[in-house]
């Protein structure tokens, strides 16, 4: 058959950088042209996507980066997925009036985790400075870029909501009308926010390392922490002031020849390697790519994967998630004897190491929710963010910056951007396997089953 796609492969020897923006990318190949590593390349893409992309993620948003250093000569996997605020109990939501989690909002808040994974990663692997990764966000964000029709769609989607509710949105998005899809789009209050922060570094610290432990400090301790102390909400200074991203091993599966790295239960990353175990045991070169039992047998191993995300994923610093058992061979074999001829339209989550599994009483804010700005912008239109960057020097990113996105909280005026809402995705009731202990301040979780429970 002829080659019908539209975009040639690739190939190169000094280095290589992909994202879902063209912009995200230039940057990026901007600093490795300068000399710089996929480290610095990633950071100056990821920060370029909080401006052009702020449909899909922000600087109040989260993410998870999976990593190969070669210095270490190992994959790593970088958290930044920030807590859940200490207030954020089920006795204040039900005093604040809700009897579910909202699904949008300053309530929807947890610390914002990005900024500091982005400068955590700059700084120990990374070889160039503040102001080089952040100049093109900064000058993106001042001069301008072109709006994409889907960002264009998704102001027009809650124009109602920016003008008559969430004014500080409307003073941005809305200044000169819906924005047409192609218009230059400018952000200067965010290229400030960020100019502030590079200056305000460059004048705390001479050397590089220093300058972004201030850039960090400025963001969650300094006055970026401040605008967002004082925009309503459950977060606090100690909230911010008290958090950082952090490194982990990967969990990995050998499927067919291949070492398969992903996040902790704490995202949802653990789901592919589970439906890896699933399929190890079918042969699907048999079946045919693309033939009716390959799709079904496919389908109904990712069913069974997800179900029980739905029912064991957590944190699991504070949650007893029975990761080992999950990705267990015992664990897949008994799990694939349920794959039968016919698809399954029930939600079976399994019973590792015999426990029994339990689902929320009721599902969180569905994808499709009536109400504006609720609901995950990525789940609606089926896609998300992303950086791939490959450098000459053997290293490799894959970075996927989510939340904080422009339909679901209101702009903090003085900052530029809107905090993200990864608590949408809590179920206020007590007593799930992955609750959370009294106490404790755990990080949210990309799956939609955590939990809240009732202490601090």
């Amino acid at each position: 058959m002829p080659d019908s796609t539209t975009r040639p492969e690739l190939v190169g020897t000094f280095g290589m950088v992909g994202s879902t923006h063209w912009l995200a990318s230039a940057a990026g190949m901007r600093l490795l042209e300068r000399g710089g590593n996929a480290f610095d390349a990633a950071v100056a893409a990821g920060l370029t996507l909080q401006v052009v992309e702020p449909h899909m993620n922000g600087p109040g948003g989260d993410l998870p980066v999976i990593f190969w250093s070669e210095r270490m000569g190992r994959a790593r996997v970088l958290c930044a997925q920030g807590p859940a605020p200490a207030g954020a109990t089920t006795r204040r939501y039900e005093e604040l009036g809700f009897d579910v989690m909202p699904g949008a909002g300053p309530f929807a808040a947890v610390v914002p985790g990005a900024f500091d994974g982005w400068m955590l990663l700059l700084r120990d692997f990374g070889t160039a400075g503040l102001g080089e990764v952040m100049v093109p966000a900064i000058e993106y964000a001042e001069r301008g870029f072109p709006l994409m029709p889907e960002i264009a769609a998704g102001i027009a989607g809650v124009e109602q909501l920016f003008r008559e509710e969430w004014t500080t949105s409307g003073e941005l998005y809305l200044a000169d009308g819906v924005p047409r899809p192609g218009s230059l789009f400018r952000n200067n209050v965010l290229a400030a926010t960020y100019r502030r922060i590079v200056n305000d570094a460059e004048r705390r610290s001479p050397s590089r390392e220093g300058r972004i432990d201030a850039a960090r400090d400025a963001f969650y301790r300094g006055f970026v922490a401040e605008a967002i102390v004082e925009h309503d909400g459950l977060l606090t200074g100690d909230d911010l002031a008290s958090w950082e991203a952090g490194y982990e091993a990967p969990l990995t599966f050998d499927y067919e020849g291949l070492t398969i790295c992903k996040t902790g239960p704490w995202g949802q990353g653990p789901v592919f390697l589970q439906q890896l175990a699933l399929l190890a045991g079918f042969d699907l070169e048999a079946m045919g790519l693309g033939s009716a039992a390959y799709l079904h047998t496919v389908l109904e191993c990712a069913k069974l994967a997800f179900a029980d995300r739905e029912a064991w994923y957590g944190d699991p610093g504070f949650a007893n998630v029975p990761m080992d058992e999950l990705l267990s061979t015992p664990y897949a074999e008994e799990r694939r004897a349920l794959v039968g001829d016919e698809a399954s339209f029930e939600l079976r989550p399994g019973y590792p190491a015999g426990r029994r599994p339990r689902l929320p009483s009721f599902q969180p804010v569905p994808a499709a929710s009536p109400m504006p700005g609720a609901g995950e912008p990525t789940l609606r239109t089926g896609d998300t963010c992303h950086v791939d960057v490959a450098d000459r020097f053997g290293n490799l990113v894959a970075a996927t910056p989510s939340g904080g996105w422009l339909q679901g909280s209101p702009v903090i005026p003085s900052l530029g951007f809107p905090l993200g809402t990864r608590a949408q995705m809590f179920a206020l009731e007590e007593g799930l396997p992955n609750s959370l202990a009294p106490g404790k301040r755990p990080r949210t979780t990309l799956s939609p089953s955590l939990a809240l429970r009732e202490g601090e």
